[in-house]
Order: structure tokens, then sequence, then C-alpha cells
């Protein structure tokens, strides 16, 4: 068991570069591994969920090495050119990994079973596992729904019109994934946008996508080419750090190279309607995604009704955000974001029970949270090995009466492997102790 131990106050100062997007790095790794030729990736996240999609594909026949540069370099196979592992795929904790990989493993020649640490076989997959089943796939599930996934190969798939009843990105990229190897044209309609990197990723590997409004569409028997990709720093990542930031007194932060894909900018957006002084630099585009240096300053906030449209927009960034709300003047309000309770844990309960804790009023909802800005005091919180939890109750401490302890910590090395040194290095008092016991 890995604990924080976190002393309270201090000053957020520095210019730093957060890792990789870990929504581009997963789905990088798998286009360029059935693509046709070498792609090489710069600033692709090297943590346990991305290296777990990497993994898996190692096991299918796929080269993928690092080189003197640091860039990971795959050796596409094509399409048609994994191989059966000769075991199970074990992919740790990522849900990202299972849901993308059981579209890309519904069309293969093969039959494969993919399982996962304790928490992800607590996960939903029958949003994924449901259609697909619809496109002609055969997949075993637990009689709750949840993995281990078993997919049957030899299956013959047909593009279907998909209208998703949640707005879900993984979902979306899911089917997309599918359709490539399904006869027709195989369409998804969102209710609401969603991040779409799978979408700008497939035309830069050159796979037609088409989008009208709300659907997005593609036909099965393209080909994917092999590329050169520069991946920007996670703006999920980011996020910690920006409201840190702003609740910190006298502190300022420049964050270099973030993603600002207009489906990931909630968090900023909310933030700044909070009273956030964000900034934007220097804006450009690589690879057909957006970035931007990010300048961050001590800030006063105010709570705010978080609208049901932003919420697929800040998914990831919520449990950061409610220490935000937590620090601001007044009442925040979330609502339409029952999708929270099903991530790597109930996150409106875990992070409702610890803003508690701290002496904070927190009262959770079946599909939100109201929040009222107040004093955080010391405390112990239980993070329910999330690593997004963790990270946001670190933050907490910069306003906190006294020391914070946060429990079972381990998997922050899901998505953020130097979570704490970057930390430590911006002026947060932040130490890790590992319990053997």
């Amino acid at each position: 068991m890995q604990k924080f131990i976190v002393k309270p106050g201090g000053k957020i100062r520095g210019t730093i570069r957060v890792p990789g997007d870990k929504s581009i790095s997963h789905r990088v790794v798998m286009l360029g591994a059935l693509a046709k030729g070498i792609t090489k990736i710069n600033g692709c996240l090297e943590a346990e969920d991305t290296l777990a999609t990497m993994a898996a594909f190692k096991a299918m026949g796929v080269p993928i090495e690092k080189n003197a540069q640091d860039q990971i370099i795959i050796r596409g196979v094509g399409l048609y050119g994994l191989q059966p592992p000769t075991e199970p795929l074990y992919i740790g904790n990522s849900g990202t990994t299972m849901r993308l990989l059981a579209g890309l493993m519904a069309g293969q020649e093969f039959s494969v079973e993919i399982g996962g640490d304790e928490s992800l076989l607590r996960r939903p997959m029958t949003r994924v596992t449901k259609p697909l089943t619809e496109m002609g796939a055969r997949i075993l599930v637990s009689e709750t729904g949840t993995p281990p996934l078993i997919i049957l190969g030899k299956q013959r798939l047909h593009g279907i019109d998909y209208d998703m009843p949640i707005a879900s990105a993984q979902v979306k990229s899911c089917l997309l994934l599918a359709g490539i190897y399904a006869n027709g044209k195989t369409c998804v309609i969102e209710p609401a946008p969603t991040r779409d990197h799978t979408e700008r990723l497939l035309l830069g590997f050159g796979y037609l996508v088409k989008k009208e409004g709300n659907k997005i569409c593609l036909k099965g028997g393209g080909q994917l080419y092999g590329k050169s990709i520069d991946i920007p720093a996670d703006i999920s990542s980011a996020a910690f750090f920006i409201v840190a930031t702003c609740i910190a007194k006298n502190s300022e932060i420049l964050l270099e190279h973030v993603g600002i894909n207009p489906t990931r900018t909630g968090v900023i957006k909310i933030l700044q309607r909070m009273g956030a002084n964000i900034e934007l630099y220097n804006q450009r585009e690589i690879n057909g995604e957006p970035i931007a240096d990010i300048r961050v300053r001590s800030s006063n906030l105010h709570g705010v009704n978080i609208l049901k449209d932003e919420v697929p927009l800040a998914i990831d960034e919520f449990p950061i955000l409610f220490i935000a709300a937590a620090c601001a003047e007044g009442k925040t309000v979330l609502t339409g974001a029952k999708e929270l309770r099903v991530k790597e844990s109930d996150r409106i309960q875990v992070m409702a029970d610890g803003l508690q804790r701290l002496g904070i009023d927190a009262e959770s909802q079946p599909d939100g949270i109201i929040i009222q800005g107040g004093k955080i005091r010391n405390g112990i919180i239980n993070s329910h090995g999330d690593h997004r939890v963790a990270m946001s109750f670190a933050v907490a401490a910069l306003r906190a009466s006294g020391t914070i302890t946060i429990e079972d910590c381990a998997n922050v090395a899901t998505s953020f492997p130097n979570f704490i040194s970057l930390a430590q290095h911006v002026g947060i008092d932040v130490k890790v102790k590992n319990n053997l016991y």
C-alpha cells in the first residue's frame, strides 16, 4: 500500500511540461500497430495504462521498441497482421485499452481473452459489447456484463448506425475501430460531443472518416499508413497543476505544450467561469491536434452550476474540479454526470466522502454532487485505488489547516508516473510512504 503525506500550504511556481496525453497515446499505439510501415512517436505517455496497451500488441506479434532519442518505434503489421496471443491479454487498470481493444479484436480471425486487475473487472462493458454484437461480433462476458471479455474470432462484421444512449468517447472509438473490419458503413451518433482523438488520428493515418453534425461515419476496407506523431502534454494531468495554482496564494505556473483539443477543454472553461486566471499562449497545431502553453495565476474562485453539455468535455477532470469547488466561495452544482460512478472508483461518492472528512459540505446526488465552498481541514483520505482521486486530494492540501494523508495511491502510476516529482518541483510538500505490510 502506498500513501501520500501532504503538508499544508505552499505556493506554486515554475515552468513544467506534464507527460503525454494518455488518450492519444493509447490510440496512436493501436493505429500504429495496425498500420503499414513504421510509426515514430514523440512524447508518448509511458505509464502503466499505456504500457499495458503496448504489451498487448507485443503479445500479438507487433514489434515495439524505444530508440536512443526516446521515441517509441512501432513496426506496423497491417490490419490483418496480428498473431494470436499465447495467453490471455492482461491490461491492468486500463478501461480505455479494454474497450478500444474489444472493437479491434471483434474483427480478427482468432479468438482472444482480455482481463485486468480487480478494479477493471468491476467496470461495465455491455456499453461496448451490446453494439458490437449488433455488428455481428461474438463476445462472452460475466453475468453482470463485466470483464474478462472472451472475443471469438472469424466473425463477419457488418456496419450499423448506432445512436449512443450516453456520450462516451470510448464507446464511439470502439465502434469506429470495429467498423474498419466491417462490411459497409459504420456510423455513430453522439448525444453530446466527446473527445475526437480517434477521428483525428484515423485521418492522420490515412483512413477516411466523415462527420456530419453529431454523426461520425467510416467504411470498412481501408488502410492505415505509419507516420511520425508528436503527442501533446495531457490536459487531464495539467489540470492538477492548473487548480493547484488557482487555489494557492501568490502562485504562478506555465504549463508547456498542452493539448487543447476543443473536446477536452471543458476543465478550462469551467474554471474560467469560476473566476480562474488562465491564459493560453503560443497556440498552434501539430499532427491535427491544437496545442498551447497555459499560464495560470492565483485566483479568487466562486461556485457555478456546471452545465450538462460541459460534462463529457471534462469527464476525467471532475475530481480536481471538486477540489476547486471546495476552495471556491459559494455553491457548485454538478448534474448529468452519472458516468462518474463507473470510473476507476465511484468518483461521486469517493470524492464526496473525502471532502466531508476534510470538513467540506459535499452532498452526493445520483448523477452529480453539490459542494459548498469552505475551509479544508486535515484528515486521512481513502482514494480507493483511484489515481485521479489521490492526486486531487494531494492538491487540496495547499489550502488545508493540517496534513492530509491519502491512502491507496499506487495507481497514480497508471496515468502520471512522475506526479510526485513534478508536484515537489513546483512547491507542493508531498512525500510518499510505502507500507510493506
